[in-house]
């Protein structure tokens, strides 16, 4: 369980993948959210490059475009978890009786 918890703040997927920097409570929830909506918008018109590229006939092959596209697609699909997440512990909250 120690070895999982140690390897969170790598990044061993590689260069394309979403680098999401953790730190104790000291961090701003916001700048991190912001940060990580900019890296999920560079992925994607990284992947419309690549199709845009592969379409056109400019060097591109099909597997790293295929790559490109997917860690686009996971990275906006984890995006939209997280905002779940988000309203769902907001709409708890706003029905907590104070």
């Amino acid at each position: 369980m120690a070895n999982m918890i140690a390897g969170v703040g790598s990044n061993p997927a590689g260069p394309g993948a979403i680098d999401i920097q953790t730190t104790p409570a000291s961090g701003n929830f916001t700048a991190t959210l912001k940060q990580t909506l900019e890296e999920i918008t560079r992925l994607q018109a990284q992947a419309d490059q690549k199709v845009a590229g592969m379409a056109t006939g400019n060097g591109e092959d099909l597997p790293t475009t295929m790559i490109a596209v997917e860690q686009a697609n996971v990275a906006f699909e984890l995006m939209v978890e997280v905002r779940n997440k988000i309203v769902q512990a907001y709409q708890e909250v706003s029905q907590m009786a104070f």
